[in-house]
């Protein structure tokens, strides 16, 4: 995350706008849901991303327009800066579902 903008992301506005697109889409992966699986979201994600530049255009940081709830796993897809390293401790199951790599094996 852009440090610049820890503030936007504090803020009330945010707050509330991420907290009601969230529930308008159920607190699921909109990117699993259109793949038919059911995963809980983890983050309300800005498709044009954010930047010191554009955070004061609402279009771009506060309209549902803009936003597409995540996956932890689609998220990463997203910003791969930000979990670089990250990876090695992680393992996506056939089901889809991102596991700890020392997690049990999965049989589905």
């Amino acid at each position: 995350m852009n440090h610049e903008l820890d503030w936007f992301y504090k803020s009330g506005r945010w707050k509330d706008c991420r907290r009601a697109y969230m529930k308008q889409v159920g607190g699921l992966c909109e990117v699993c849901l259109s793949q038919g699986l059911v995963e809980p979201a983890v983050i309300v994600h800005h498709k044009i991303h954010l930047s010191p530049v554009n955070v004061n255009d609402t279009r771009i940081s506060l309209s549902p327009d803009n936003l597409i709830a995540l996956c932890k796993k689609h998220h990463a897809a997203e910003h791969p800066e930000l979990y670089k390293g990250r990876d090695k401790r992680w393992i996506v199951a056939p089901s889809g579902k991102v596991l700890a790599k020392d997690s049990p094996p999965v049989t589905n």
